[in-house]
């Protein structure tokens, strides 16, 4: 399976084309293509504000949910793999209390 995804020119969000030819931010709600033949034939139409297209393949988990196929889409469908504020400590630490 394949689904068409790009970025939103406005904002740069990541999308994936729908049913209807709208775009959704979340890769669960996207069109299934079943040969990448037909999703690009689907991307060669898209006039919207969305730039980067491509084909992306894809699979269902055990739920049934879409899911990316590659790391690089899983990451960019899902955010980063790793907690950026883990290993920082965010509270500030003083010697002297203030009068």
């Amino acid at each position: 399976m394949f689904v068409v995804t790009g970025n939103r020119l406005l904002d740069g969000i990541v999308v994936y084309l729908a049913s209807g030819h709208a775009w959704v931010e979340d890769l669960k709600l996207s069109h299934c293509f079943e040969s990448q033949e037909e999703a690009q034939a689907a991307l060669d139409v898209q006039i919207d504000m969305v730039v980067s297209l491509e084909v992306i393949p894809v699979a269902k988990d055990d739920l049934g949910d879409v899911v990316a196929s590659g790391l690089r889409e899983r990451i960019r469908a899902e955010g980063p793999t790793i907690n950026p504020f883990a290993s920082i400590d965010l509270v500030r630490r003083f010697d002297v209390v203030a009068k």
